[in-house]
Order: C-alpha cells, then structure tokens, then sequence
C-alpha cells in the first residue's frame, strides 16, 4: 500500500452568483397587449349596437373622407353618421360646407339685387320650356297636326301656352265640359313636358259671348269655363305635372276675350296654362313666396277659385 502512488484529492466548488436583471418590459408589452383586446372588444360591442343606417354612414365617411373638402357637400358632421365635425375649419364641433361663389354673392345682394336674380334666372328658365315645347309639338307629327290651335307667347307673367277651338275642331263637346281626344292628347304631351318646371302655374277657362242658355240665373259659362279648366286640369296632372304646382284654376266665361272684335269668334274658346313667374306668382297671390325646390314642393291642395270677372 506503501508503493501505491498518491493520487490528488480534486474538490469542485461552484461559484454563486446573483441573477442578472432581467427589467419589466414584459409587464409594458403585455398591459399594451391586455389594452388592446379591450378596445377590440369595445369595437366589437359598439358595432353589434349600431343600427345600420350608422353603420352605413360610417362606411361612407371612410369611403370618400375627402368629398367635402374636395367636391363641397354635407359634412360629417350633419351627415347620418354618428362621426362629428367635417369641413376645413378645425375649430368648429359640427361639419360644415363649402359654399360657392354663387352662393356667397347672393349673401351679399340686396332685396333688389335677389329679386332681379330670381327675375333673370325665372327669365331664362321660362325661354328654354319655350324651346321645350316648340319641339315637342314639331317632333310629334299628331302634335304638329294642330299646331294652328297652340298658341306660345311670353307676356309679363310669364309663359303662356293658348289652346283654342276652331271652327271645325272644338276642343270640348258642345256646352260640356267633355275633353275631345286630341285634345287629351295635346294636354298630356305639355303636361309632361311641365312635369319638372319649379315655377307655379295658373290654368284658365275661357268661352265666348254666346249666352249659355238661362245663364243668368243657372248653369252659365262661368260655371262652363270653370269646369272646362278643371277638367283640363285632369288629365295636366294625369301626365305627370304635379297638382302641388298649380296656384290657381279659375273660369273666366268671357271676360277675356281673344278677339274682343269678334267676341261669338271661335278662337275666344280656349284653355291658358301660364307658367308663373316669381314677381307675377306674388302678385297674384298678394304674398312674399320662398323659393321652392322642385324636389320639395309642399303637399297642397289646388286652389279652385271660384269664378269671377278678371278686373
């Protein structure tokens, strides 16, 4: 045991040493990570609760975000959707438009500036219905046909359309109120060509001198030429012409006479749709009127005069 060698005794000691720091980015990323699933939780709730005229809304604005500031328009902020503001003015709560250079040169017109606006835009407006008729009644051959019997004129009230009997082609039977059929037809063709006019209209019967039998004390050509303008009315609106546009539908028997030299004459048989201006729609009326788009014409019924002598 002696002659054994001695082998080292080796001994293996581990060193300890403290952790490193490892920090608390990890609570950061997953607060924001936590902050997130609740918004996308809001979201989703807030969708869920949303009706869909909101939701379309929503979907609009996003869509075309810049159409006010662009093209002009609703802003969001008076839009259907729920999203406030809009516009160019950072500074207001509510959207805004744009408004155009015509729009602000009114603004700084005055009374009399506006009125002779209206007058030159009702002006231009009237000339080209004027046009509108000429060619539909030269276009459709039917139309064409009895062309001698319509009359188109520009007066001080604006555009008057005439339609008069002749002495082999009366527009009404005989005493009656009854509509002949062309004369349906010429009725229904200018009623839908008035169909989109934004000025109001008068209509008006009108008959000759004949006495109608015992007028004086019965059915006279007053109560005639009053229910010749409203049957005449009848079938305007049966085209297409809204009756909310008619401000009056009178009969005025023969106070009005197309050819007072000849007042039995046939041509003083006539029915006169005219397309009102705004000065003479205010004069008639005897009241300041708004300005009334087509698209928000009010709900009125027709104003059914009861006949008298014009003055």
């Amino acid at each position: 045991m002696a002659e054994k060698k001695l082998q080292p005794i080796i001994i293996k000691r581990v060193k300890k040493t403290a952790h490193a720091a490892h920090g608390g980015a990890w609570k950061i990323a997953y607060a924001d990570f936590m902050t997130a699933m609740m918004a996308f939780f809001l979201l989703m709730w807030l969708l869920g609760s949303t009706a869909q005229g909101e939701l379309q809304g929503l979907a609009d604005y996003f869509n075309t975000p810049l159409k006010v500031a662009m093209a002009g328009g609703e802003g969001s902020g008076n839009s259907s959707s729920i999203i406030s503001g809009g516009g160019t003015d950072l500074t207001k709560a509510h959207g805004q438009t744009r408004k155009s250079e015509a729009e602000k040169n009114r603004q700084k017109m005055s009374p009399d500036q506006a009125r002779a606006a209206v007058a030159r835009q009702d002006a231009a407006r009237i000339k080209a219905l004027q046009s509108k008729i000429d060619a539909i009644i030269t276009q459709n051959a039917k139309l064409n046909e009895y062309r001698s019997q319509i009359r188109i004129d520009m007066t001080p009230d604006g555009l008057q359309i005439q339609i008069v009997d002749d002495q082999n082609r009366p527009m009404f039977d005989s005493g009656s109120a009854l509509v002949k059929p062309y004369m349906r037809d010429i009725l229904r063709d200018i009623g839908a060509a008035l169909g989109e006019v934004e000025n109001r209209i008068s209509l008006a019967g009108h008959t000759d001198a004949a006495a109608y039998g015992k007028g004086d004390r019965g059915y006279s050509n007053w109560e005639l030429s009053a229910d010749r303008a409203n049957a005449s009315r009848r079938e305007l609106v049966a085209a297409g012409m809204p009756d909310a546009k008619l401000s009056r539908v009178v009969g005025l028997a023969a106070s009005d006479l197309l050819e007072p030299e000849n007042p039995r004459a046939p041509a003083n048989r006539r029915i006169t749709i005219t397309i009102l201006t705004r000065e003479a729609e205010e004069r008639l009326l005897g009241k300041s009127l708004p300005v009334i788009p087509t698209a928000q014409l009010p709900d009125e019924k027709t104003d059914n005069l009861p006949a008298k002598a014009a003055p």
